[in-house]
């Protein structure tokens, strides 16, 4: 069960309608797909998506660091050695994605070896979750279309409403324009992606008081300590960490020290080892979780969808699995689907799911 390489093939994958929001945007899948192979001749993949406003790392740097330090520090190592592995990556600093993406894809390999899917080697607490859709920039008469389609097409019901621009006044009325359209039945929430201050995001909270709101997440920077803290202690609804919580540490003291009562875990920054530790973290403290998007591909949204199923924490909430529909293609040979609103993990031993060769030969950007 030993690693003996782990390889990177960087692909990009152009999207049909990008995505903007308050930090970047996202016109193309520039990702990384990941795959750790061991001594008996199993593959496991996982994919890492660079987000260099968020984390800094792009496709370079994540195929250049696995390449030259993570995959040599882990070649050799047991796939069941994961606190080997956890230590040997944690001695270099920051690459979220492609610790996580080193992780999952043991995971995948040793489920594979052994026959057993890996939600059920997590938890296995149920085998489907309820999908929320992200909405990215648009004018409100666009964002209140799509979610529509996305309701009619898919019967999605839960929305990320991505906010955080000036003027306010534009974001108030994307807001009331998809809840029109839509109804209380849905669930909305709103994503400022650290876009507004404080005094800002008070200000829309209390306008929009009367659109029953789900939570919010990351509305002002994290760095903002005072006016975060006064902002949080007025919020109505969980104030979710996302971003400035990366890690299980950050996870704590923004949690401890009043930055945030709640928490998106994202397996594609803490992989599933990682996501665990916060999973748990959240359960002992008493906080809810969600789990995010980290804008992923199918394969990323698979592996969010093994990890959250497995958890009865993370399986209570939608989680955001369904932004690779924006995608004008993918590398699955058989796509994910979404059926009446949720989302139901493949059968078949690790992920359960398989790389389509031809596509990954067309798409990548290595040759």
């Amino acid at each position: 069960m030993k690693i003996i390489d782990v390889r990177t093939i960087p692909f990009a994958i152009p999207y049909r309608k990008p995505l903007h929001f308050a930090s970047g945007h996202i016109d193309v899948a520039d990702n990384v797909l990941v795959e750790v192979v061991t001594e008996d001749g199993i593959t496991g993949v996982a994919e890492a998506p660079p987000r260099p406003y968020t984390y800094g790392e792009t496709q370079v740097s994540i195929v250049h660091v696995i390449n030259a330090v993570f995959g040599p520090a882990v070649t050799g190592v047991s796939l069941l050695a994961r606190e080997q592995v956890r230590e040997r990556l944690s001695r270099t600093v920051g690459n979220p994605t492609a610790k996580a993406a080193i992780d999952m894809a043991m995971w995948d390999a040793w489920g594979k070896m052994i026959g057993a899917p890996v939600h059920e080697m997590l938890g296995g607490y149920t085998d489907r979750l309820q999908v929320s859709h992200m909405l990215g920039f648009a004018e409100p008469a666009a964002m209140a279309e799509e979610a529509l389609r996305m309701r009619d097409e898919f019967g999605i019901t839960s929305f990320k409403i991505k906010v955080g621009r000036r003027p306010i006044g534009l974001d108030l009325a994307v807001c009331r324009a998809i809840h029109d359209a839509i109804g209380r039945e849905a669930e909305l929430y709103l994503d400022g992606n650290r876009g507004w201050t404080a005094a800002e995001a008070a200000r829309v909270m209390r306008e929009l008081a009367d659109l029953n709101l789900s939570r919010v997440e990351e509305l002002c920077p994290a760095d903002d300590v005072l006016a975060r803290h006064w902002l949080v202690k007025q919020c109505p609804i969980p104030f979710v960490a996302d971003e400035s919580a990366p890690t299980p540490a950050d996870a704590t003291r923004e949690l401890l020290a009043g930055a945030a009562n709640a928490l998106s875990i994202k397996t594609a920054r803490t992989g599933f080892s990682g996501s665990l530790r916060v999973a748990h973290l959240a359960e002992g403290l008493g906080v809810p979780t969600v789990i995010g998007n980290q804008i992923d591909g199918q394969i990323g949204s698979a592996c969010s969808l093994a990890f959250g199923v497995s958890q009865r924490s993370t399986a209570r909430e939608a989680a955001e699995l369904s932004n690779y529909l924006d995608m004008s293609d993918d590398l699955l040979t058989e796509p994910l689907r979404i059926t009446a609103g949720s989302m139901r993990v493949r059968p078949g031993p690790g992920l359960g799911i398989e790389v389509d060769q031809d596509k990954l030969d067309h798409y990548r950007t290595d040759r």
